[in-house]
Protein backbone atom coordinates (compact mmCIF):
# COMPACT_ATOMS: atom_id res chain seq x y z
CA UNK A 1 0.00 0.00 0.00
CA UNK A 2 1.21 3.35 -0.96
CA UNK A 3 1.67 6.00 2.26
CA UNK A 4 3.47 9.32 2.16
CA UNK A 5 6.00 8.72 4.63
CA UNK A 6 6.95 4.82 3.65
CA UNK A 7 7.50 6.54 -0.16
CA UNK A 8 9.26 9.52 0.67
CA UNK A 9 11.44 7.73 3.13
CA UNK A 10 13.18 6.25 -0.19
CA UNK A 11 14.01 9.34 -1.86
CA UNK A 12 14.33 11.42 1.50
CA UNK A 13 17.86 13.13 2.57
CA UNK A 14 17.93 12.91 6.23
CA UNK A 15 18.27 15.98 7.99
CA UNK A 16 19.21 16.30 11.62
CA UNK A 17 16.50 18.40 13.18
CA UNK A 18 18.43 19.36 16.34
CA UNK A 19 16.00 22.15 17.13
CA UNK A 20 12.86 20.01 17.27
CA UNK A 21 14.43 16.90 19.33
CA UNK A 22 16.09 19.40 21.83
CA UNK A 23 12.59 20.79 22.46
CA UNK A 24 10.96 17.35 22.65
CA UNK A 25 13.96 15.28 24.32
CA UNK A 26 12.72 14.44 27.92
CA UNK A 27 14.18 10.70 28.45
CA UNK A 28 16.60 8.51 27.48
CA UNK A 29 17.63 8.87 23.95
CA UNK A 30 15.55 5.80 23.17
CA UNK A 31 12.75 7.12 24.59
CA UNK A 32 9.46 6.31 21.59
CA UNK A 33 8.41 9.59 19.99
CA UNK A 34 5.09 9.20 21.20
CA UNK A 35 5.65 8.90 24.75
CA UNK A 36 7.58 12.17 24.41
CA UNK A 37 4.94 13.80 22.76
CA UNK A 38 2.69 13.20 25.51
CA UNK A 39 4.93 15.12 28.14
CA UNK A 40 4.25 18.23 29.67
CA UNK A 41 5.94 20.49 27.28
CA UNK A 42 4.84 18.47 24.56
CA UNK A 43 3.92 20.63 20.77
CA UNK A 44 0.05 20.18 20.84
CA UNK A 45 0.33 18.92 17.09
CA UNK A 46 1.99 16.24 17.93
CA UNK A 47 -0.10 15.14 20.43
CA UNK A 48 -3.01 15.30 18.02
CA UNK A 49 -0.95 12.60 15.57
CA UNK A 50 -0.70 10.38 18.38
CA UNK A 51 -4.50 10.19 19.55
CA UNK A 52 -5.54 7.43 17.34
CA UNK A 53 -9.28 8.68 18.49
CA UNK A 54 -8.87 12.32 16.54
CA UNK A 55 -9.66 13.55 13.49
CA UNK A 56 -6.42 14.21 11.64
CA UNK A 57 -8.14 14.96 8.75
CA UNK A 58 -9.45 18.21 10.48
CA UNK A 59 -6.04 19.33 11.19
CA UNK A 60 -3.71 17.98 8.86
CA UNK A 61 -6.24 16.93 5.63
CA UNK A 62 -5.27 13.49 5.46
CA UNK A 63 -6.23 10.14 7.54
CA UNK A 64 -4.12 8.55 9.62
CA UNK A 65 -3.72 5.86 7.37
CA UNK A 66 -2.76 7.59 4.63
CA UNK A 67 0.20 8.97 6.49
CA UNK A 68 1.45 5.90 8.60
CA UNK A 69 4.66 7.83 10.09
CA UNK A 70 6.48 4.61 10.99
CA UNK A 71 10.47 5.00 11.27
CA UNK A 72 13.55 2.79 12.72
CA UNK A 73 15.99 5.28 12.27
CA UNK A 74 14.37 8.30 14.01
CA UNK A 75 12.21 11.06 14.56
CA UNK A 76 13.37 13.19 11.67
CA UNK A 77 11.81 12.43 8.07
CA UNK A 78 8.24 11.60 10.74
CA UNK A 79 8.19 15.33 12.03
CA UNK A 80 8.91 16.94 8.68
CA UNK A 81 6.08 14.90 6.68
CA UNK A 82 4.00 16.70 10.00
CA UNK A 83 5.36 20.13 9.77
CA UNK A 84 4.64 19.61 5.81
CA UNK A 85 0.90 18.48 5.94
CA UNK A 86 0.02 21.27 8.93
CA UNK A 87 1.96 24.19 6.75
CA UNK A 88 -0.14 23.11 3.86
CA UNK A 89 -3.20 21.92 5.18
CA UNK A 90 -3.43 25.71 6.80
CA UNK A 91 -1.83 27.58 4.22
CA UNK A 92 -0.13 28.52 7.19
CA UNK A 93 2.93 30.89 7.20
CA UNK A 94 6.70 29.57 7.98
CA UNK A 95 6.36 32.02 11.13
CA UNK A 96 2.75 30.33 12.22
CA UNK A 97 4.04 26.98 11.62
CA UNK A 98 7.07 28.25 13.78
CA UNK A 99 5.29 28.68 16.51
CA UNK A 100 3.42 25.81 16.29
CA UNK A 101 5.79 23.07 16.41
CA UNK A 102 8.28 25.17 18.48
CA UNK A 103 11.13 25.24 15.87
CA UNK A 104 12.64 28.10 14.08
CA UNK A 105 11.07 29.67 10.90
CA UNK A 106 14.21 29.47 8.89
CA UNK A 107 13.47 25.65 9.67
CA UNK A 108 10.65 25.35 8.40
CA UNK A 109 11.24 27.03 5.38
CA UNK A 110 13.76 23.71 4.46
CA UNK A 111 11.82 21.24 5.92
CA UNK A 112 9.10 22.57 3.15
CA UNK A 113 11.21 22.68 0.70
CA UNK A 114 13.03 19.63 1.68
CA UNK A 115 9.66 17.82 1.73
CA UNK A 116 8.18 19.20 -1.72
CA UNK A 117 11.34 18.21 -3.57
CA UNK A 118 11.15 14.27 -2.00
CA UNK A 119 7.20 14.71 -2.71
CA UNK A 120 8.32 15.63 -6.48
CA UNK A 121 10.65 12.55 -6.78
CA UNK A 122 7.71 10.36 -5.94
CA UNK A 123 5.27 12.07 -8.72
CA UNK A 124 5.91 9.78 -11.53
CA UNK A 125 5.09 6.69 -9.40
CA UNK A 126 1.95 7.94 -8.45
CA UNK A 127 0.56 9.93 -10.91
CA UNK A 128 0.64 8.04 -14.11
CA UNK A 129 -1.00 6.64 -17.41
CA UNK A 130 -2.63 3.71 -17.45
CA UNK A 131 -1.49 0.51 -19.74
CA UNK A 132 -3.35 -3.11 -19.94
CA UNK A 133 -5.67 -4.27 -18.02
CA UNK A 134 -5.68 -0.82 -15.61
CA UNK A 135 -6.52 0.89 -19.21
CA UNK A 136 -9.81 -1.42 -19.73
CA UNK A 137 -10.65 -0.76 -16.14
CA UNK A 138 -10.66 2.89 -16.99
CA UNK A 139 -12.31 2.35 -19.86
CA UNK A 140 -15.53 0.08 -18.51
CA UNK A 141 -15.58 2.92 -15.59
CA UNK A 142 -15.88 5.39 -17.87
CA UNK A 143 -18.88 3.33 -19.97
CA UNK A 144 -20.43 3.19 -16.24
CA UNK A 145 -20.31 7.02 -15.74
CA UNK A 146 -21.96 7.51 -19.06
CA UNK A 147 -24.40 4.69 -18.83
CA UNK A 148 -24.06 3.65 -22.17
CA UNK A 149 -21.17 1.08 -23.89
CA UNK A 150 -20.03 3.38 -26.56
CA UNK A 151 -18.14 5.23 -23.65
CA UNK A 152 -15.64 2.57 -23.09
CA UNK A 153 -13.49 3.89 -25.65
CA UNK A 154 -12.76 7.26 -23.13
CA UNK A 155 -9.79 6.61 -21.03
CA UNK A 156 -9.88 9.81 -19.73
CA UNK A 157 -11.50 13.34 -18.98
CA UNK A 158 -9.61 16.82 -19.16
CA UNK A 159 -9.85 20.22 -17.76
CA UNK A 160 -7.94 23.53 -16.41
CA UNK A 161 -8.16 24.82 -12.88
CA UNK A 162 -7.26 28.16 -11.82
CA UNK A 163 -4.99 28.38 -9.13
CA UNK A 164 -4.82 31.86 -7.05
CA UNK A 165 -1.51 33.65 -6.43
CA UNK A 166 -0.17 36.76 -5.23
CA UNK A 167 0.30 39.46 -8.29
CA UNK A 168 4.05 38.61 -9.64
CA UNK A 169 5.95 41.59 -9.07
CA UNK A 170 7.52 41.30 -13.16
CA UNK A 171 4.38 41.07 -15.94
CA UNK A 172 1.51 40.50 -13.24
CA UNK A 173 -1.32 41.45 -16.23
CA UNK A 174 0.02 37.80 -18.01
CA UNK A 175 -1.92 36.14 -14.69
CA UNK A 176 -4.45 37.58 -14.74
CA UNK A 177 -7.17 35.57 -16.39
CA UNK A 178 -10.89 36.17 -17.81
CA UNK A 179 -12.20 35.64 -14.18
CA UNK A 180 -10.66 38.44 -12.76
CA UNK A 181 -7.96 37.04 -10.08
CA UNK A 182 -4.44 36.30 -10.66
CA UNK A 183 -3.80 32.66 -11.20
CA UNK A 184 -1.78 29.93 -12.75
CA UNK A 185 -3.47 27.20 -14.13
CA UNK A 186 -3.50 23.00 -13.36
CA UNK A 187 -4.30 20.75 -15.99
CA UNK A 188 -5.54 17.67 -15.41
CA UNK A 189 -6.54 14.27 -17.28
CA UNK A 190 -8.29 12.09 -14.60
CA UNK A 191 -9.82 8.07 -14.60
CA UNK A 192 -13.22 7.29 -13.84
CA UNK A 193 -12.82 7.47 -9.71
CA UNK A 194 -11.31 10.92 -9.53
CA UNK A 195 -7.21 9.75 -10.06
CA UNK A 196 -4.87 12.25 -11.59
CA UNK A 197 -3.42 9.98 -14.73
CA UNK A 198 -1.38 13.48 -15.71
CA UNK A 199 -0.42 16.87 -14.19
CA UNK A 200 0.78 19.92 -16.15
CA UNK A 201 0.72 23.32 -13.65
CA UNK A 202 2.13 26.79 -14.45
CA UNK A 203 1.22 28.53 -16.85
CA UNK A 204 -0.21 32.25 -16.53
CA UNK A 205 -4.06 32.73 -16.21
CA UNK A 206 -4.74 34.68 -19.09
CA UNK A 207 -3.59 31.61 -21.45
CA UNK A 208 -5.89 29.96 -22.97
CA UNK A 209 -7.12 26.13 -22.07
CA UNK A 210 -6.07 24.79 -25.61
CA UNK A 211 -3.48 26.61 -25.91
CA UNK A 212 -1.86 24.99 -22.07
CA UNK A 213 -2.78 21.65 -23.75
CA UNK A 214 -0.83 22.21 -27.10
CA UNK A 215 2.18 23.20 -25.18
CA UNK A 216 1.72 20.39 -22.14
CA UNK A 217 3.86 16.71 -23.67
CA UNK A 218 0.92 14.41 -23.32
CA UNK A 219 -0.28 16.77 -26.77
CA UNK A 220 2.93 17.40 -28.49
CA UNK A 221 4.66 14.00 -27.23
CA UNK A 222 1.06 12.52 -28.03
CA UNK A 223 1.51 10.30 -25.22
CA UNK A 224 -2.33 9.87 -24.22
CA UNK A 225 -4.80 8.35 -25.01
CA UNK A 226 -3.43 5.43 -26.99
CA UNK A 227 -4.33 4.38 -30.58
CA UNK A 228 -8.07 3.22 -30.56
CA UNK A 229 -9.03 5.54 -27.57
CA UNK A 230 -10.36 9.10 -26.14
CA UNK A 231 -10.28 11.38 -23.31
CA UNK A 232 -12.69 13.89 -23.46
CA UNK A 233 -12.89 17.92 -22.85
CA UNK A 234 -15.03 20.65 -22.56
CA UNK A 235 -16.27 23.12 -25.70
CA UNK A 236 -13.13 25.30 -24.79
CA UNK A 237 -11.07 22.40 -26.17
CA UNK A 238 -11.22 21.15 -30.03
CA UNK A 239 -12.41 18.27 -31.47
CA UNK A 240 -9.56 16.13 -32.39
CA UNK A 241 -8.15 12.87 -33.51
CA UNK A 242 -4.68 14.19 -34.05
CA UNK A 243 -2.33 14.17 -32.76
CA UNK A 244 -4.84 12.74 -29.82
CA UNK A 245 -8.05 11.89 -29.84
CA UNK A 246 -9.99 14.42 -27.25
CA UNK A 247 -13.87 14.56 -27.54
CA UNK A 248 -15.69 17.53 -27.15
CA UNK A 249 -19.25 18.17 -27.11
CA UNK A 250 -21.56 19.56 -29.93
CA UNK A 251 -21.87 23.45 -29.84
CA UNK A 252 -25.58 23.94 -28.59
CA UNK A 253 -28.24 24.21 -29.76
CA UNK A 254 -27.99 20.83 -31.02
CA UNK A 255 -29.02 19.79 -34.66
CA UNK A 256 -31.05 16.65 -33.57
CA UNK A 257 -31.58 13.80 -30.86
CA UNK A 258 -28.68 11.80 -31.32
CA UNK A 259 -26.24 15.08 -30.58
CA UNK A 260 -28.53 15.81 -27.94
CA UNK A 261 -28.20 12.13 -26.42
CA UNK A 262 -24.59 12.48 -26.95
CA UNK A 263 -23.83 15.68 -25.03
CA UNK A 264 -26.14 14.42 -22.19
CA UNK A 265 -23.73 11.04 -21.72
CA UNK A 266 -20.27 12.87 -22.51
CA UNK A 267 -21.26 15.34 -19.62
CA UNK A 268 -22.03 12.81 -17.42
CA UNK A 269 -18.66 11.23 -18.40
CA UNK A 270 -16.25 14.16 -18.49
CA UNK A 271 -17.90 15.68 -15.26
CA UNK A 272 -15.41 13.18 -13.15
CA UNK A 273 -12.56 15.48 -14.05
CA UNK A 274 -14.62 18.47 -12.30
CA UNK A 275 -15.59 16.50 -9.24
CA UNK A 276 -11.82 15.69 -8.87
CA UNK A 277 -10.85 19.12 -8.47
CA UNK A 278 -13.81 19.71 -6.22
CA UNK A 279 -12.50 17.08 -4.30
CA UNK A 280 -8.78 18.66 -4.40
CA UNK A 281 -9.97 21.69 -3.22
CA UNK A 282 -11.91 20.63 -0.64
CA UNK A 283 -9.12 18.59 0.93
CA UNK A 284 -6.31 21.69 0.40
CA UNK A 285 -9.29 24.27 0.94
CA UNK A 286 -6.50 27.04 2.32
CA UNK A 287 -4.33 26.60 -0.13
CA UNK A 288 -7.30 26.81 -3.10
CA UNK A 289 -9.61 29.21 -1.98
CA UNK A 290 -7.04 31.89 -1.36
CA UNK A 291 -4.11 33.14 -2.97
CA UNK A 292 -0.78 31.15 -2.10
CA UNK A 293 1.35 33.29 0.07
CA UNK A 294 4.67 31.91 -1.40
CA UNK A 295 6.61 32.67 -4.55
CA UNK A 296 5.26 32.29 -7.75
CA UNK A 297 8.08 30.39 -9.00
CA UNK A 298 7.19 27.85 -5.71
CA UNK A 299 3.22 27.69 -6.49
CA UNK A 300 3.64 24.58 -9.12
CA UNK A 301 5.18 22.88 -7.19
CA UNK A 302 3.04 23.14 -4.22
CA UNK A 303 -0.04 22.32 -6.32
CA UNK A 304 1.69 19.17 -8.09
CA UNK A 305 2.22 18.53 -4.41
CA UNK A 306 -1.27 18.74 -3.66
CA UNK A 307 -2.21 16.38 -6.59
CA UNK A 308 0.00 13.35 -5.35
CA UNK A 309 -1.05 13.73 -2.01
CA UNK A 310 -4.79 13.64 -3.83
CA UNK A 311 -3.88 10.27 -5.42
CA UNK A 312 -2.42 8.90 -2.35
CA UNK A 313 -5.37 9.66 -0.24
CA UNK A 314 -7.41 7.95 -2.80
CA UNK A 315 -5.43 5.24 -2.92
CA UNK A 316 -5.97 4.72 0.59
CA UNK A 317 -9.65 4.81 0.90
CA UNK A 318 -9.34 8.59 2.25
CA UNK A 319 -11.95 10.34 0.15
CA UNK A 320 -13.60 13.68 0.99
CA UNK A 321 -16.88 14.36 -1.09
CA UNK A 322 -16.14 17.80 -2.93
CA UNK A 323 -17.82 20.88 -1.07
CA UNK A 324 -17.86 22.76 -4.40
CA UNK A 325 -17.14 21.52 -7.62
CA UNK A 326 -15.23 23.25 -9.90
CA UNK A 327 -17.11 26.32 -11.92
CA UNK A 328 -17.67 25.03 -14.99
CA UNK A 329 -17.10 27.68 -17.67
CA UNK A 330 -16.09 26.66 -21.28
CA UNK A 331 -14.54 30.21 -22.26
CA UNK A 332 -14.45 30.91 -26.15
CA UNK A 333 -13.00 28.22 -28.29
CA UNK A 334 -9.32 28.96 -29.43
CA UNK A 335 -8.28 28.64 -32.96
CA UNK A 336 -7.66 25.52 -33.94
CA UNK A 337 -3.95 24.26 -34.67
CA UNK A 338 -3.28 23.86 -38.40
CA UNK A 339 -1.16 20.88 -37.95
CA UNK A 340 -4.03 19.01 -35.84
CA UNK A 341 -6.61 16.54 -37.42
CA UNK A 342 -10.58 17.42 -36.40
CA UNK A 343 -12.42 14.77 -34.61
CA UNK A 344 -15.83 15.42 -36.05
CA UNK A 345 -15.90 11.88 -38.03
CA UNK A 346 -14.79 10.23 -34.11
CA UNK A 347 -17.24 12.05 -32.62
CA UNK A 348 -19.68 11.48 -35.04
CA UNK A 349 -19.23 7.81 -34.76
CA UNK A 350 -19.29 7.91 -30.97
CA UNK A 351 -22.96 9.59 -31.02
CA UNK A 352 -24.05 6.74 -33.10
CA UNK A 353 -23.35 4.18 -31.43
CA UNK A 354 -24.68 5.63 -27.68
CA UNK A 355 -28.02 6.28 -29.82
CA UNK A 356 -27.76 2.45 -31.49
CA UNK A 357 -30.13 0.22 -30.28
CA UNK A 358 -28.29 -2.55 -27.74
CA UNK A 359 -30.37 -5.02 -28.18
CA UNK A 360 -31.89 -6.27 -31.74
CA UNK A 361 -35.55 -6.09 -32.21
CA UNK A 362 -36.73 -9.31 -32.83
CA UNK A 363 -39.42 -8.18 -35.33
CA UNK A 364 -36.15 -6.51 -37.89
CA UNK A 365 -35.67 -10.80 -38.32
CA UNK A 366 -39.12 -11.66 -39.48
CA UNK A 367 -38.68 -10.20 -42.84
CA UNK A 368 -36.25 -10.65 -45.66
CA UNK A 369 -34.71 -7.14 -46.53
CA UNK A 370 -33.64 -5.73 -50.47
Amino acid sequence: MLTLSCDLRRYHKRNNLKDMTDSLHKGDAGQPLEDLAFGEEAVPILRLYFNEAADHRAHLRLSLPSIILESDHGWETDIEVLVFLYWLAHAASYRVASQTFDIPKSSVHDIVHRVSQAIMGILRRVICLPTGDDLEAVGAGFAQLAGSPAFSRAVGAIDGCHIRIKPPTNNSHCYYNRKQFHSIQLQAITDHRGKFLDVFVGYPGSVHDARVLRNSPVYTGSLYPPPGKCILGDGGYPCLSAPICLITPYREPVQNPVQARFNSKHSRARNIVERAFGMLKTRWRSIFFKALEVSPAFVPEVVACCAVLHNLALLNGDIVEAEDEEDHDDGPPEPLNPQARVGEDVRDNLAAAVSAPNICVPALHEHDYL
